[in-house]
């Protein structure tokens, strides 16, 4: 009798070449596609993106730059390739170069059906292009050469999570092998925490074009969720019926599906909290979901609810999008209050000062400089708003509203170009009489209260992970470098015994780059140091997992358990200190302090 799951693998690690392996993973760029279906059967068509979206996931560790899955769909929306086809190898090698790939990730499956003695199974075989050369690392070249070897797996349907970490595992290998700091078991762990059933309902979600259809497929991805886990959400169909919703203008129920997903990020971290344990909540979830229902409240004019929704995400993401919005709102905030004029001043006050931040992160958004212009306006800064004016202008050359705006300060100003400026509004605002009517306006009141500030709700291909960004990203490499920055900002306030102030930063690091050894290092020192031992060690010991070449974290255990009077521990950091960093002065220092240990 067959057995009902099995698993044959076609390839050999140790056969890689010590090209491949030795080449730095942190040099390359990795775009994972979705794999195309060859077994003749549509109903199994998502598992092709299920492993795109997996794999994108499951190899994103400290090592190797991988752009996700979203950031994909991003750029193939903006070359105009359709997401519910998959893309030839030309145009897939296209995408990935638009994308800054340096290694492009296809592949192909087979399923076959279940029979009597056998489940239904999936065969998959990857392929490996270096987008530079145009050549499959995986095949052989023209002298019988193999760079590496093939990729292929054959296993049960029902186990497809456990080989997508398979897969992820053997390509990250195959890149990294020297330094990768992940098992292939905790790959498959990480890969498992979904049902299978939920997961396949999710893909499913994602692909069909019917919206009915996709609501029930989340709806269902859910609920199989919950009934493996009644605590808990599936986060991210709960997110996509909540943008679903939206879409649609039905906010209630947007709202609901919003707050599921901040709710139960929020009990995450409690729960973590209570139980001393390192927190590993959908951080990106929380702030995408916040954000959307800020936006709600503000298109149904909620100005308060708005405010108080999208406050907190500024300190944590401090980005445009968020400043720009937060900013739009309380300037509108400002202007619908008539009660109380010291209010409408402080909101209009809190609005300029966001929206200037916004300038300084995006000065070439024409939007976002717009919005300031009008913010200064309102404020009776003329002669600034004229500078932010004429440059959103430069930005974007048809816009009647600036225009019309950049006149009325001119005209103030005495400028005598106001004429030509207001000449330009006119020919700009023709529809609908929208000169006229801004005009009748300015007559009345000398206000400008039809002229809207500009908050683009952000599409969804805009987020990637927890980043807002001002652009939709295209490469991970920027990331990479705003997590160095972050990280030199947690040292330099750690330097300065402002541990508050790095912890901070230390979060958000972690909420991008839940693998980053160099955060829980830092976490490390700043619980040494408030006397915090347990969480000290378990952060250096996390730091160490993670990469395992941090000297420190090995020298800082040493020291801890030398205080503990376990010498035995003690000796086995200073073993592996020594291996890393023989020569090193803290490590010498700490192996005599460990000879001394044991006297």
């Amino acid at each position: 009798m067959l057995k009902k799951s099995f698993i044959v693998l076609s390839f050999v690690l140790a056969s890689a070449t010590a090209l491949f392996a030795q080449s730095s993973a942190a040099n390359e760029i990795v775009l994972v596609m979705p794999f195309e279906n060859t077994s003749g059967k549509p109903e199994f068509n998502w598992v092709g993106e299920s492993f795109a979206d997996s794999l994108s996931h499951l190899m994103k560790v400290p090592s190797m730059n991988v752009i996700s899955n979203e950031q994909r769909k991003i750029v193939q929306q903006r070359l105009r390739i359709p997401l519910t086809t998959l893309p030839s190898l030309a145009t897939s090698l296209k995408l990935a170069r638009d994308s800054g790939a340096t290694l492009l990730v296809t592949g192909r499956y087979t399923i076959f059906p279940a029979s009597a003695e056998l489940a239904a199974t999936v065969n998959v075989n990857v392929k490996i292009i270096r987008i530079a050369e145009g050549r499959f690392l995986n095949e052989r070249m023209p002298d019988g050469s193999l760079e590496i070897p093939p990729v292929e797996l054959t296993d049960a349907l029902g186990n497809l999570q456990t080989v997508q970490a398979q897969l992820a595992f053997k390509i990250l290998y195959l890149q990294d092998r020297k330094t990768l700091a992940v098992s292939q078991n905790e790959l498959i762990v990480a890969a498992n925490k979904i049902p299978s059933q939920a997961f396949e309902a999710y893909i499913k979600g994602l692909l069909t074009p019917s919206l009915e259809a996709r609501e029930n497929y989340f709806i269902n991805a859910d609920r199989l969720y919950s009934k493996d886990n009644p605590d808990n959400i599936y986060a991210d169909a709960v997110l996509e019926l909540g943008h679903l919703y939206r879409d649609q203008r039905k906010f209630p129920e947007a709202v609901s599906s919003f707050e599921r997903v901040v709710s139960s990020s929020t009990k995450c971290r409690e729960d973590a909290k209570a139980a001393n344990k390192r927190a590993q909540c959908s951080d990106e979830l929380f702030a995408e979901a916040s954000f959307y229902i800020g936006l709600i409240y503000w298109q149904q004019g909620n100005f308060e609810s708005a405010l108080a929704t999208l406050r907190p995400l500024t300190e944590d993401l401090k980005l445009v999008s968020v400043y720009n919005a937060l900013g739009a709102i309380a300037v509108q905030a400002s202007r619908a209050e008539k009660k109380n004029q010291a209010r409408a001043a402080a909101l209009l006050t809190e609005g300029s000062d966001l929206l200037k931040k916004a300038v300084e992160s995006a000065p070439d958004d024409s939007n976002v400089r717009f919005n300031y212009a009008l913010a200064l306006f309102s404020m009776g800064n003329v002669a600034d708003a004229a500078t932010h004016l004429r440059l959103s202008i430069t930005g974007n050359p048809r816009d009647g509203e600036a225009y019309y705006l950049l006149a009325k300060v001119l005209e103030t100003l005495k400028d005598p170009t106001t004429a030509d400026i207001n000449n330009q509004a006119q020919r700009f605002l023709t529809d609908n009489n929208r000169y006229a009517k801004l005009e009748l306006e300015w007559q009345k009141s000398k206000s400008v209260g039809d002229i809207d500030l500009r908050v683009n709700q952000p599409a969804r291909k805009d987020f990637v992970a927890v980043v807002l960004s001002r652009k939709p990203l295209t490469t991970s490499s920027p990331q990479v470098s705003e997590t160095e920055n972050l990280l030199s900002q947690a040292r330099l306030h750690i330097k300065n015994g402002n541990d508050d102030d790095a912890m901070s930063i230390l979060r958000r690091v972690r909420a991008t780059e839940p693998m980053n050894a160099e955060s829980y290092f830092l976490l490390g020192k700043i619980n040494l140091r408030r006397g915090d031992i347990d969480l000290s060690i378990s952060q250096f010991k996390t730091a160490i997992f993670w990469d395992n070449r941090i000297v420190e974290a090995h020298v800082s255990l040493g020291k801890i358990y030398i205080e503990k009077s376990d010498c035995q521990q003690a000796k086995n950091y200073v073993a592996s200190a020594m291996e890393i960093s023989p020569e090193n002065s803290e490590v010498l220092a700490l192996q005599r302090l460990s000879e001394r240990c044991s006297k």
